[in-house]
């Protein structure tokens, strides 16, 4: 009790900037005064100075906040608007994880301001803007384990929970190196909110849309490399209801999208994209066609080899999840085939074709001619034999 005290006392008596001059201050003035707040904080942060922090007012966000390894936290007010009692402040938060960001992540927040008596500003709250996907420490107390090649950040779970994650993703990333290069960062940030709930609102989305998914991976396709670590986002509901070799599998297939997310563009379809994520995360695991693939094999076993490789919108997470399952299993397939008849090598070079295409339309017809040397009409129909042959 004496040391949260000591916190409250600060914030008592100095947890405002003085408004300069006398009456109503400019926008302009509030908005400086408002950044200035906000530039302390933010050094008080990077400072692990949890008085100084407090000083700026809603100290309890700080224990939330620490166990995060950060090498940058900026925020940029966008605009400050007057309420009955004090203010609120948009604002572009921009911030690196240590050793995993090469360049900023960026959040939207809106900061609620408190109005002191002698007219200076201080925080009461830091939350989403509307419309904006949360963040972890919005969920709860993050807490970090650093693996040899990984980061997991997580709410809700021990220290040891976590830990169990990062040994899988310490062995998604060699295995994911082999297959694809190391021209790639080689590390993957895990991120594990407590409930299904929590995922969803990290994306920014609907939980519905995510029921039944065990993870997905956030990052823009076809950046520079000066773009922040992708995140892995897991699902816990959904991820632990996988046995040893599931997890294994997810975290190998999510880290494939890290190391060939340079590589992925608009003009990657999703059955490649997919598929060839999923092929990665099945290498070397000794499971069967029909055992990777078993609602394909039904249908092929039932007489319905499908007619034509899976549009994108086939892996909507909204789809039927029998439809999705056959879609994520067709572009396996497809993947699994092209690295057999062709090689794992082409299979590679067809992947950055395709992606170096610019755009969707010719894509996977102009790579299909100038690595695989063949015509979409000849690769559909062989891979409909070596589906009826793999699953038959």
């Amino acid at each position: 009790m004496a040391g949260r005290a000591r916190v409250w006392s600060v914030v008592a008596a100095a947890l405002c900037l003085p408004l300069a001059g006398c009456g109503a201050p400019t926008a302009d003035s509030a908005k400086a005064q408002v950044q200035h707040l906000l530039d302390r904080r933010a050094a008080a942060l990077l400072g692990h100075d949890e008085h100084g922090w407090a000083a700026t007012g809603a100290p309890a966000a700080y224990p939330r906040l620490r166990a995060l390894p950060l090498a940058s936290w900026t925020y940029r007010v966008t605009a400050v608007r007057r309420t009955g009692t004090g203010a609120a402040a948009d604002a572009e938060l921009r911030y690196r994880i240590a050793g995993y960001d090469t360049a900023p992540a960026v959040a939207r927040r809106t900061l609620t301001l408190g109005r002191a008596a002698d007219g200076g500003w201080y925080v009461t709250a830091d939350a989403p803007a509307r419309s904006a996907g949360r963040q972890l420490w919005d969920e709860g107390t993050v807490t970090a384990v650093q693996g040899t090649h990984s980061l997991v950040l997580g709410t809700g779970a021990s220290a040891a929970e976590l830990r169990g994650y990062a040994r899988l993703a310490d062995r998604a990333v060699p295995a994911v190196s082999g297959a694809w290069g190391t021209g790639w960062a080689r590390r993957v940030v895990v991120v594990v909110p407590r409930t299904l709930d929590g995922m969803a609102a990290l994306l920014g989305s609907p939980a519905s849309e995510y029921r039944g998914i065990a993870a997905v991976t956030t990052a823009e396709t076809g950046s520079a490399r000066d773009t922040p670590a992708d995140r892995v986002i897991v699902n816990p509901e959904a991820y632990g209801a996988l046995g040893d070799l599931g997890k294994q599998v997810v975290l190998t297939h999510e880290t494939t999208h890290v190391a060939t997310r340079a590589a992925t563009t608009a003009a990657t379809p999703l059955w490649l994209s997919e598929g060839c994520a999923d092929w990665t995360g099945y290498l070397g695991t000794g499971r069967t066609p029909a055992e990777i693939a078993p609602e394909l094999a039904r249908a092929v076993r039932d007489g319905h080899t499908p007619a034509a490789l899976p549009a994108d919108r086939d892996f909507g997470f909204t789809s039927d999840p029998v439809r999705l399952a056959r879609s994520y299993e067709e572009g396996w397939l497809a993947c699994r085939m092209i690295a057999g008849h062709w090689g794992e090598p082409r299979l590679r070079a067809f992947y950055r074709a395709v992606g170096a295409h610019g755009r969707r339309a010719g894509a996977v017809e102009a790579a299909l001619k100038g690595v695989l040397g063949t015509t979409p009409a000849e690769f559909t129909a062989r891979w409909r034999d070596y589906t009826r042959d793999q699953l038959g």
